[in-house]
């Protein structure tokens, strides 16, 4: 069960902001999991804060949805610092990179979230600002095009990104704090998480019922608060105080995500795999041509999962649904020996 003295949130207490900013953790002792990069990062920011510094260059990396964003939130609260938010493609021309820059004050945080998505030519002029806190700027063109250097403030950038694959070589030495990869939580850290998150939203869970929400979120907090509130609305339109495994269960199932987590999509990605193509060698185009899917949706949706579940393999060949798909969608491998 949830803690008992937990206060219930009023009616219109989080109608000035997000469900999401809510629930997310505002202090280390809150934030659940990770605990090998909490350890790095109080070091670097201890050592950072005696020195009277700003902490050096940090990019986090993983999945989405494991909580890059609220790593940055969380070293901008414990540095006591300003953090100025912004993405990779909400900056467009160098002169939007030029404005933030120059608006930072002394021992700022400036969060560049999907920074893969940043345009090269950007790229180029944020590495002597990371490097020597300069910026460069061309003003005019042709032969009357002069070069300018403005200083900047200390600052520290923080980035995240999906993709880290796509960032640059130079990009990435110059994080120069560390680069950092998120792994996905354990069942019991999900289960954590579900029942802070319950008790943030007012709502007792049943710990059976705590344990069925995390086994279907994927691992992942993002999914894991999602389930979490659509069984809370499915508990409050049925008159229910308390939600117990059998609510969860029914609610869950109204959204067709099945106990491994798997959702319609996902399972349908399967049978095609299996009844279609006989359970592979496919490949990756030929699958995308028959689930009228991109390539690329494939790749980066539906395969990590797959892949992590053991359901399917990535052979030289194409793409090979195990005996684990064959079982969980109750079908039989059409030949023995089957990979």
């Amino acid at each position: 069960m949830s803690s008992p003295d937990k206060a219930v949130p009023k009616s219109g207490q989080f109608a000035d902001k997000s469900l999401d900013q809510a629930l997310r953790p505002q202090k280390w002792a809150e934030y659940i999991g990770q605990e090998h990069i909490k350890k790095n990062l109080r070091i670097l920011i201890q050592a950072a804060s005696e020195r009277k510094e700003p902490i050096e260059h940090l990019l986090f990396y993983g999945p989405p949805g494991l909580g890059k964003t609220t790593l940055a939130h969380l070293i901008a609260k414990e540095l006591g610092a300003q953090i100025k938010i912004t993405s990779g493609p909400a900056i467009d021309k160098v002169g939007d990179l030029a404005s933030i820059l120059t608006n930072l004050s002394p021992g700022d945080i400036l969060f560049i979230d999907e920074i893969h998505r940043l345009n090269k030519n950007i790229e180029e002029v944020l590495y002597p600002a990371m490097e020597s806190r300069v910026l460069d700027i061309i003003i005019g063109k042709g032969p009357s095009a002069r070069s300018i250097q403005l200083e900047l403030p200390p600052f520290t950038l923080i980035s995240a990104t999906t993709r880290i694959a796509s960032l640059s070589s130079p990009l990435r030495s110059r994080f120069s704090g560390g680069t950092f990869r998120l792994e996905f939580y354990t069942l019991e850290e999900t289960k954590n998480i579900i029942i802070r998150s319950a008790n943030i939203l007012g709502m007792d869970i049943a710990g059976d019922a705590a344990t069925e929400i995390a086994k279907r979120s994927r691992f992942t907090p993002r999914i894991a608060n999602h389930f979490l509130k659509r069984c809370r609305d499915f508990a409050q339109v049925n008159g229910q105080k308390e939600l117990d495994l059998s609510s969860v269960e029914q609610a869950l199932s109204m959204m067709e995500i099945d106990n491994v987590g798997l959702n319609p999509h996902d399972r349908r990605m399967l049978e095609i795999l299996i009844e279609k193509f006989g359970g592979g060698p496919v490949g990756v185009q030929t699958l995308a041509a028959a689930s009228s899917e991109e390539e690329a949706t494939i790749e980066e949706v539906y395969e990590p999962y797959l892949l992590q579940l053991g359901f399917i393999d990535r052979t030289p060949r194409g793409r090979v649904a195990t005996p684990r798909a064959y079982e969980h969608l109750g079908k039989k491998p059409k030949q023995e020996g089957l990979l």
